[in-house]
């Protein structure tokens, strides 16, 4: 939604019938330190309407597809979200993930309103595969999106969306001097260069709509090349490459609106220039914002080249979401007579979630006679079926869906022979059959015929009580030649990932007991005894950790070697202050600790036989050293006892925080918690992490990298406060050494969120130096004698750090 339509789209939810807020809180941007924020409540997915296979947020109000991308082994789909109510407001970027398009998990935001600058409204997004962006960092290929108003603003991910940083604080790359948005990007192959267009309102032209259109080599400059005027072109274009009838060496270039319109065409490398400039409509659903096929948007990407879409339908209106997307659909084009058509056909992967095959054969459908589909009775399912228009003598052949015992139906679907439509709008028979095929779901009905030229996206309330869940399918005026029909029961797709747990152990985790649902910070546990949730991986030996966060718990920790009822090894944290190690009816081992609710521990448990260590706050001694063999092998899984605690970070392999040996760290200000790539941090102010080992001359080095926000650094000299030195890497533009009170040196330099940078400091006497990088000469050079011995840790400041690979030499 845009600049010059938030009050329309304030009118559709008002229109709706909806409150614009889900509680008393009103809409909020997010803020830098606790990026990315997970603000939903816990769903089953099962609400009235809400749709079974269809995507919609868990929460909140949702509105244009945007930078939809097949990057690093999955699918991404990001949207235009308010989270924090049912109406249109403070724009955000909701983000979901799927391996297969079809079953979609809830991810933290990817863009919130004052952690990334600019206008967050509509944009596109690409994979740069080859790094012609130059802003690769690690093993991931970079997503990279566009969006803002009036111009455009580049951001991305090296992290596979799990974070998003604005490239050049978010500064425009592209400056529009009149009101513009929804930048799409393609990848020009015959000029080897990236493509862009973006809609703007141009009032110099006849129609005032239409597209610029931008060349760039490197994502990031981009020249203006051209303007594609039309006056159906409003909003949302797309633009993608396709071949005719599947013929790789024949293919043609579609331009789109968000209404669905679109023409068919070629680029030139400067220009789009349509075959024919009267557009076609790709869908008969209601084309407009608020309606029921809106500002789709197709994927960059895809494998095997294809092009895949999704659209947005407002119509579907929970008691706490509202919005969904249509189900994905892959695009083909097709040679007529007329030029070429757009197809759209349900991806194949929606198979998965078939059950009860039902096969209807060749019959006459009488009027008042038999329903072939008698007995049938479905919550969501799917339709093909194939009817001999040519030889029925029926004036209408319908199916009723939803059918309730009165006879009256939720949504009839009808083909009228005389005029030669289905559900009042042309279709083309083939050697005069029609060949049909219904998605019916809680919320949405979807249409497909005559090969996937005719294509009609609805959102229906159906009614899913067992006494309105017939199926009927009738003639009048006549008989119906049924030539066959099949049926399928469609299952949920949902609840099968991870929202916010990171973990190497796979999706398939199950809770045995207690109760268990996702917040920011991870897989949050509440029991009020034991509870255990379990992943499906099992082992003997190996390592495993994570991170603990007791809140109002008794206990909570790693379980290991465990069997379907969490019954194995359970290494803990206890709130009466210490680590723990049990099996059921027997503490192995304890180890005194200070243990508070508010912080976070990190627990690591190796396992060699008979022989379990458990190490503590990236200690490398053990705190605990036992021996026990009752339990040889088993499940991994984590452990909540007599309240709430949350777990996160659960990996099974030598992944973590690599840095020099000391018995543990200490937390002094803000959160840290140990990933699979590091040591993060996150804080408002200054938070520090500070490891027991001491030193007075030195060298101390590690990458360090503030994700978003402020800065971080490596402290040394320091007391169990943090009051030391800290050289530190400010985004503002510096490297700076400092300690309270003052700041004793700066190096002016650019410091990009996102990226990681290689800090030394070494420390003679009163003589501080810092490099940077692979320099071989310092950029600070300073003398200074306050502190002459101390700590040695990591600070976080205003934001969320990551550090990794510290040594002490």
């Amino acid at each position: 939604m845009r600049v010059r339509r938030r009050a329309q789209a304030l009118v559709i939810a008002l229109a709706l019938g909806l409150s614009p807020v889900l509680s008393a809180s009103p809409a909020s941007a997010g803020e830098v330190w606790n990026y990315p924020e997970f603000p939903y409540q816990p769903t089953t997915y099962s609400e009235a309407y809400r749709g079974q296979f269809h995507f919609s947020s868990q929460q909140g109000w949702m509105n244009d597809p945007n930078g939809l991308v097949y990057a690093n082994g999955e699918y991404h789909f990001f949207y235009q979200h308010n989270p924090h109510g049912l109406a249109w407001d403070t724009m955000h970027w909701g983000h979901a993930t799927s391996p297969d398009l079809v079953h979609w998990t809830q991810k933290p935001i990817a863009l919130e309103p004052d952690v990334h600058p600019g206008t967050l409204f509509s944009g596109g997004g690409v994979v740069d595969k080859d790094n012609t962006s130059g802003l690769k960092t690690g093993a991931d290929d970079p997503i990279v999106v566009f969006a803002n108003t009036d111009g455009v603003s580049v951001y991305y991910s090296n992290d596979n969306g799990r974070t998003f940083q604005a490239y050049d604080k978010g500064r425009k790359r592209i400056t529009i001097p009149v009101q513009s948005r929804d930048p799409k990007v393609t990848w020009d192959a015959a000029h080897k260069q990236w493509v862009m267009v973006v809609w703007s309102e141009n009032d110099g032209d006849n129609h005032g709509n239409g597209v610029e259109i931008y060349t760039s080599p490197n994502l990031l400059d981009w020249t203006h090349s051209s303007r594609y005027s039309a006056q159906w072109l409003f909003e949302c274009p797309d633009l993608f490459q396709i071949p005719v009838d599947g013929d790789p060496n024949r293919k043609k270039w579609v331009l789109t609106t968000a209404s669905g319109k679109y023409v068919v065409g070629d680029l030139d490398g400067t220009g789009f220039h349509a075959d024919d400039a009267e557009p076609q409509l790709m869908d008969f659903g209601t084309n407009y914002a608020g309606g029921t096929f809106y500002a789709a948007q197709t994927f960059n990407n895809a494998p095997d080249g294809r092009v895949v879409q999704m659209a947005w339908q407002a119509g579907n209106v929970g008691t706490t979401w509202t919005g969904n997307a249509t189900f994905p659909a892959e695009l083909g084009l097709v040679s007529t007579p007329n030029g070429p058509r757009i197809t759209r056909t349900p991806v194949d992967a929606l198979s998965s979630l078939a059950s009860g095959r039902k096969e209807i054969k060749k019959q006459d459908v009488k009027e008042g006679g038999a329903n072939p589909f008698k007995g049938v009775r479905a919550d969501t399912y799917e339709i093909s079926a194939t009817v001999d228009v040519a030889k029925s003598t029926a004036q209408q052949i319908a199916f009723g869906l939803h059918v309730r015992s009165d006879g009256g139906a939720d949504r009839t679907v009808a083909y009228d022979k005389a005029a030669g439509t289905l559900d009042g709008h042309p279709v083309g028979l083939k050697n005069g059959k029609l060949d049909l095929r219904l998605l019916v779901d809680r919320g949405q009905l979807e249409v497909f015929a005559d090969g996937g030229k005719y294509s009609l996206s609805d959102n229906v309330n159906f009614d899913s009580a067992t006494d309105s869940q017939g199926i009927r399918l009738y003639a009048q005026g006549g008989t119906a030649k049924l030539d066959g029909a099949v049926f399928r029961r469609l299952n949920s797709s949902w609840g099968t990932g991870q929202s916010t747990l990171d973990t190497d152990l796979g999706d398939r985790w199950n809770a045995v007991s207690g109760s268990w649902t996702d917040v920011s910070a991870g897989k949050q546990g509440r029991g009020s005894g034991n509870g255990f949730y379990l992943s499906t991986r099992t082992a003997a030996d190996g390592v495993y950790q994570g991170d603990v966060s007791l809140g109002t718990a008794q206990a909570a920790g790693l379980t290991f070697r465990a069997n379907d009822r969490g019954e194995g090894y359970t290494a803990n944290i206890d709130k009466e202050g210490k680590v723990k190690l049990w099996r059921p009816g027997h503490d192995i081992a304890t180890y005194s600790t200070p243990v508070t609710a508010d912080s976070t521990h990190h627990l690591k448990v190796t396992t060699e036989g008979s022989r379990i260590r458990v190490f503590l706050d990236n200690g490398t001694d053990p705190v605990i050293d036992a021996t026990d063999d009752t339990y040889t092998g088993g499940r991994y899984g984590v452990n909540v006892f007599n309240g709430t605690a949350t777990l996160q970070n659960l990996n099974t392999g030598g992944a973590g925080f690599d840095a020099f040996p000391t018995a543990k760290w200490a937390t002094t200000g803000g959160n840290w918690t140990t990933a699979a790539d590091g040591l993060h941090g996150s804080s408002t102010g200054d938070g520090f992490y500070l490891s027991e080992r001491t030193g007075d001359d030195f060298t101390y080095e590690g990458d360090l990298s503030v994700t978003n926000g402020t800065a971080t650094g490596l402290t040394f000299r320091a007391d169990d406060k943090g009051e030391g030195y800290t050289a530190t890497l400010d985004t503002s533009g510096q490297v700076k050494l400092w300690r309270p009170g003052k700041d004793l040196a700066t190096h002016d330099t650019a410091i990009t969120e996102g990226r990681t940078y290689h800090v030394k400091v070494r420390a003679e006497g009163d003589r501080i130096r810092v490099w940077l990088g692979d320099g071989t000469s310092p950029v600070i050079d300073v003398t200074d004698g306050t502190y002459r011995s101390g700590r040695f840790g990591v600070n976080a400041y205003r934001g969320n750090i990551v550090a990794q690979h510290l040594r002490i030499g």
